[in-house]
């Protein structure tokens, strides 16, 4: 980098535009959206996608909602011009659907466009040419009049090749190329030289695309340029402005917010953001965007993970794991406090669909684009109770005592630290086994059955395994716990005070499993922890959280 002052770079001037409206402006409806993804994102890839790849991402746009979808650039590439011919040919593309063909300025290319168009409904055909100085020097060596003709002729061979698709409806789109980098007073004469040749009118209107080819500068001005655009052009209510922006700075979604607050009708874009350099603007994030803020976008994201499947394996691209809202990891916490919040959030979320949404750090419900719930809580050692508690119950059903969350998550915690590594929720479960349900030393039940033989009294018998020696246990009290308790003494095991007990099914239905917890105290260490029992019988299972309770405390002895 070079020292201070630099020279090398400049700024972009700012806009004057002293009344500009859009600061105060909202975004309250969907734009007109234009997949690019089977040409800008195509044209990105190491390995273009084949005829087949390209069709399946075509009908998996389609069933988004996409209804203008820009299929290539036919008269480029012999395979873009197979595949349009493919969607002809199959009857792929729906009566509502308009494909969008891209072509240079140039009269071979646009006429063998036209070829590739035989038998299509609805087309856009769009055109462009570079008109910013930069280009106009050093590419084609021509000054404003010449560039600005080269929108007029190609625009007025495309006026004149519509009689050679009778039965196709066109619609003419004019990218000013660059348009980010040219002078708006230029950039708005190009565009209304090609509408003096097009005549468009409040029913059948123009697309004037203004991309930011390349973005230069903060989204700010981009909204600028746009909302300049828009009360400058002379046709407005015959007009579709349309947004193309790239992400060269990475704020190619602020800018493209920012210029539908400005006036824009229309965004190109691509799926998770796919395209030349830093890629195209990601529409899947601005339109989940809009819907969190009450704004439905008219496309459907309800089954994100299959569109992202269809999406990596016909790119062969990734979605990298933090992505908004597609990303692996956008829906998990790794904090303790965060976990915490999360856990409570969603144990106070109204279960009413329509109700509004208020869950600490996730500002949209997983649920609405089909991501599960099993990624929103993964362990490490970074981890508090919360997520343990969480995983505990969402994903196997345990509801365990609030002071329990700090015992478990203690020992998850420890493993996690033991390890270095994240705790899958199959580990913290395998944890919660091995801690509470397995330990079985030094005392284990065998059998056991209860009596009651008064209103006051209950007799149990049981046979354990103390020390590796089968005892049997005959005990009186008021309840089977109690009555155990004091069957324990004939092998030394007492001292043990009760101090909490909670039960419930892990299941529905006559064969469905119980849970206990009981929570004791060592009367001479005053040490208390946490036992758990399972079983079918809930008297059983209470005997086992009994001992898995007694089982622990031992230990902590040792």
């Amino acid at each position: 980098m070079h020292k201070p002052p630099i020279s090398k770079y400049r700024s972009y001037p700012v806009i004057d535009l002293p009344h500009r409206q859009w600061p105060n402006r909202v975004i309250d409806s969907a734009p007109i959206w234009c997949s690019v993804d089977l040409r800008d994102g195509n044209q990105a890839l190491a390995i273009p996608m084949s005829v087949e790849e390209k069709v399946e991402m075509f009908q998996s746009l389609v069933k988004i909602g996409f209804k203008e979808i820009e299929v290539g650039f036919p008269s480029a590439s012999e395979t873009e011009f197979a595949f349009l011919r493919r969607l002809v040919s199959d009857n792929l593309i729906p009566k509502d659907v308009h494909i969008q063909v891209l072509v240079q300025c140039r009269d071979h290319l646009i006429k063998r466009t036209f070829e590739s168009l035989e038998g299509v409904k609805n087309a856009i055909v769009h055109i462009y040419n570079s008109t910013n100085p930069l280009q106009r020097r050093v590419v084609f060596d021509k000054d404003k009049a010449a560039i600005k003709q080269i929108a007029v002729d190609g625009s007025q061979l495309v006026k004149d090749m519509v009689a050679t698709v009778p039965d196709t409806n066109i619609r003419l789109e004019y990218s000013p190329e660059s348009f980010s980098d040219t002078e708006l007073e230029f950039s708005l004469e190009c565009c209304e030289a090609v509408a003096d040749v097009w005549e468009p009118t409040p029913e059948k209107k123009i697309i004037l695309n203004l991309p930011a080819t390349v973005e230069l500068f903060t989204p700010n001005v981009h909204a600028d340029q746009i909302e300049w655009f828009c009360n400058h052009f002379s046709r407005r209510d015959s007009a579709t402005i349309s947004l193309h922006t790239h992400n060269d700075r990475g704020t190619g979604i602020a800018a493209t917010e920012l210029g539908l607050m400005a006036g824009a009708d229309r965004v190109e874009g691509t799926l998770f953001g796919n395209g030349e350099r830093t890629g195209n603007l990601d529409i899947v994030t601005v339109a989940l965007n809009m819907y969190t803020q009450g704004v439905h976008p008219q496309l459907d994201f309800s089954n994100l993970n299959q569109v992202r499947e269809m999406y990596e394996r016909v790119t062969r691209m990734d979605v990298h794991e933090r992505t908004p809202y597609s990303g692996d990891l956008v829906f998990t916490a790794f904090s303790g406090s965060h976990q915490d919040a999360i856990k409570k959030g969603f144990a106070q979320q109204n279960e009413d669909p329509s109700a509004l949404w208020q869950v600490p750090y996730l500002p949209i419900d997983p649920a609405d684009m089909g991501r599960s719930y099993r990624a929103i809580i993964r362990i490490n050692s970074q981890s508090g109770k919360g997520g343990v508690a969480y995983v505990m119950e969402k994903e196997y059903g345990y509801r365990l005592p609030k002071e329990m969350h700090k015992e478990l998550g203690k020992a998850v915690n420890r493993i996690a630290d033991e390890t270095g590594d994240e705790i899958t929720p199959e580990g913290v479960y395998a944890c919660f086994k091995s801690e509470y349900v397995d330990n079985v030393q030094p005392l284990e039940i065998l059998e056991f059955r209860s009596e009651r033989i008064d209103d006051k009294h209950v007799e149990v018998w049981a046979v354990v395994n103390h020390v590796g020696t089968k005892k049997n246990l005959l005990g009186t009290g008021n309840g089977p716990i109690a009555a155990f308790f004091n069957a324990l003494e004939d092998v030394d095991v007492s001292n043990y005070e009760l101090l909490s007990y909670n039960e419930h099914s892990l299941g529905r239905g006559a064969d469905s499993m119980a849970v206990s917890y009981i929570q004791l105290k060592d009367k001479g260490t005053s040490v208390r922890c946490f036992g758990a029992g399972i079983d079918t019988n809930i008297e059983l299972a209470s005997i086992r959280g009994v001992i898995s309770a007694i089982n622990r405390l031992i230990g902590k002895r040792s």
